[in-house]
């Protein structure tokens, strides 16, 4: 069994924006050489979420409206009187910061339309995105 780990930097321009990595995640797919297994994408950031999903520009704003509304800024929170991103928070908890796909014949295997995404929450930032293949 094969494993092999790679990790990359995003930088992010905004507050809140979603920023595709499908390519950066194939790249490190297709060095590993994993031929089947999985791939974990993992951002070990406690105010970015990792997602997949149709890379359409108003879906992508309808995205960012719905964690806006479900998670809103300034709605309160405790944590806020340290930091002002409560809302970043609750969102990697309830959205997700890690995402596992399937390797197929040395591909990563994703839907028509799925592009990985990167939820940015707290930006703008330079972000860390993990990348474990496992399988052989």
């Amino acid at each position: 069994m094969k494993v092999y780990v790679e990790e990359f930097q995003i930088s992010t321009r905004s507050r809140e924006e979603i920023v595709v990595i499908s390519e950066q995640v194939e790249k490190a797919v297709e060095k590993s050489g994993v031929k089947n297994g999985i791939a974990l994408i993992y951002v070990p950031h406690a105010t970015a979420i990792i997602t997949a999903n149709e890379n359409e520009p108003r879906l992508k704003e309808d995205i960012l409206n719905k964690v806006r509304a479900l998670f809103p800024r300034g709605a309160g929170y405790r944590h806020d009187e340290i930091d002002d991103n409560a809302n970043a928070h609750l969102a990697n908890i309830f959205l997700g910061f890690h995402l596992v796909m399937p390797v197929v014949n040395g591909e990563l295997r994703r839907g028509t339309w799925q592009e990985i995404m990167l939820i940015e929450m707290d930006g703008p930032r330079r972000r860390n995105v993990v990348v474990i293949v496992v399988g052989e």
